[in-house]
């Protein structure tokens, strides 16, 4: 170190290299001649408010070796300055990590508050892509995240004993993914969620390679199938919930309304013109997936709209209401507008079932008087629990539910012999999923085809088709779970960065934040 000049925002250290010749970064060969000096200006991490600049004096050297191809270069202080740097090790090491952490543009926000001298274009540079190894992990998990919903996706593979991720792909098709297998041998257990795609690729790629299907997808499934068969007996539960209100006296003097059309509302409206519209297209011999493309929505939906009733959707669309708070308080509305033969205003019904427990807006209320004067509004129906919360009742650990709900669920079950036997069903295989009995599957999946409702049915007949993978996943300890936790980075890193930035970004930033 020869000077320091001090200011009020700069500090300038002017330094000479004076350590031994270095060796040509070609041949490895030790100088023996220097050639001339210059200085080169090298940015440090900051002290304090001030920038810290080093000037340093660098010898150029002959490289005296014939055959070399390099005929000078300049030597480098260790742990100071780098070859076509202009900031010190140190601080390269500093934005490489802002880098990293935040990407391109926040992290050149950061820099000039942290008075570091670094462009977006300079910090994206320092990103570089670790080498992939030859051969895949042994233990390989494999899932799929979405570029933008239901339109493109990419696939994330998985160390899943190291827990770091090993590779992304730019899609999910099993063409990209078995030429990854084939270029990446090696991998004697896979962990996957139920994807075809996938299956497919293993198979011809690693047909050695055991395949574990993931648990958490199994529960997944199974609760979709149970939901599905409390939609399609929601008229048990109705009727059992009438003949039970018809056996009490009522409080109140009933409500005689005459049946009213469904209420027109935009969620209900849309349902039914989407129905319209994809079974007018699967009467013209069009694909799923045609259809999916020509009214911009998932094929999982057209599925759904093309295999279930429009009563059944209607009703679900119903339940999605906003006016859903004020269900369990509209027989006392209804009563107390018959008794006062429509002569009560809107805030006096609030405020008196606000007193009962109501949490809803006083425009609701309004909206719901204003519909029995014109005589369009809906008869009050049965307090009813939604099938979303029968599943969650069924799926849960009987220890785990309270004595109400144990008692409501119990009602449920009373009143329907379907959704009896999908419980008994669903907690049989939650059982064998929890305690990993995967040898009694094969006689779970008997009992579920012989009198098991439909939906079961079908889930039964979807595990039978991978029956070795579901046995896996029932059996060994390997799961997604790793996989999952690192699909939730990619959505962070993706959705801050990747409608401004390309793939090969968001896959160095994956396989960099690690």
């Amino acid at each position: 170190m020869e000077r320091v000049s001090d200011s009020s925002e700069v500090l300038v250290v002017e330094a000479a290299a004076i350590g031994r010749p270095g060796q040509c970064p070609d041949c490895r060969k030790r100088a023996r001649r220097v050639h001339s000096t210059y200085q080169r200006d090298l940015n440090e991490r900051p002290l304090g408010s001030r920038q810290v600049v080093v000037r340093l004096r660098v010898r150029r050297y002959f490289c005296d070796r014939k055959n070399c191809s390099r005929k000078t270069f300049v030597e480098q202080v260790p742990g100071l300055s780098e070859r076509h740097r202009r900031s010190s090790t140190g601080l390269t090491g500093w934005l490489r990590s802002i880098a990293v952490e935040l990407g391109g543009r926040p992290a050149a926000r950061l820099c000039r508050r942290l008075r570091l001298a670094a462009g977006r274009s300079q910090l994206l540079r320092l990103l570089t892509v670790p080498a992939a190894p030859d051969r895949a992990p042994r233990v390989l998990g494999v899932d799929e995240f979405a570029f933008h919903k239901a339109c493109t996706y990419g696939t994330v593979l998985v160390d899943v004993e190291g827990g770091r991720v090993v590779d992304v792909l730019p899609d999910r098709t099993s063409e990209t993914f078995t030429a990854w297998l084939k270029e990446h041998p090696g991998a004697e257990i896979i962990c996957r969620d139920r994807a075809t795609a996938y299956t497919k690729a293993v198979r011809e790629a690693a047909p050695d390679a055991l395949e574990v299907a993931d648990r958490w997808h199994l529960l997944q499934n199974l609760a979709a199938a149970v939901e599905k068969t409390c939609h399609q007996h929601r008229n048990c539960l109705r009727k059992q919930a009438e003949e039970a209100t018809v056996t009490k006296v009522p409080e109140p003097p009933p409500m005689l309304l005459q049946p009213a059309e469904l209420p027109r509302t935009q969620i209900i409206e849309r349902t039914r013109h989407r129905y319209e519209d994809i079974h007018r297209l699967l009467e013209k011999r069009w694909t799923i997936s045609a259809v999916a493309r020509r009214l911009n929505i998932d094929r999982k939906t057209v599925r759904r709209f093309r295999d279930t009733d429009l009563d059944e959707l209607l009703a679900s669309a119903r339940e999605r209401r906003p006016d859903g708070v004020l269900e369990p308080f509209k027989a006392y509305v209804n009563a107390r507008f018959t008794e006062a033969q429509g002569q009560v205003s809107g805030t006096q019904l609030f405020l008196e079932i606000q007193a009962r427990g109501y949490r809803g807006s006083r425009q609701v209320v309004r909206k719901h008087l204003a519909a029995l004067r014109a005589g369009t509004a809906e008869p009050a129906r049965a307090d009813i629990p939604s099938p979303r919360k029968i599943t969650s009742w069924i799926m849960r650990p009987r220890e785990t539910l309270t004595e109400s709900q144990d008692e409501r669920l119990l009602q449920v079950r009373l009143a329907c012999t379907d959704i009896t036997r999908a419980c008994d069903l669903a907690r049989t295989f939650a059982d064998l999923v929890r305690h990993r009995r995967g040898y009694l599957l094969l006689k779970w999946i008997r009992q579920a085809e012989q009198d098991a409702p439909k939906p079961m049915k079908s889930f039964a007949g979807f595990l039978r088709q991978d029956l070795d993978a579901v046995t896996a996943g029932l059996t060994l300890p390997w799961n997604s779970g790793v996989v999952e936790g690192h699909v939730n980075r990619v959505k962070t890193l993706k959705r801050a960065m990747y409608g401004r930035a390309s793939f090969e970004l968001l896959r160095t930033r994956i396989l960099t934040q690690q």
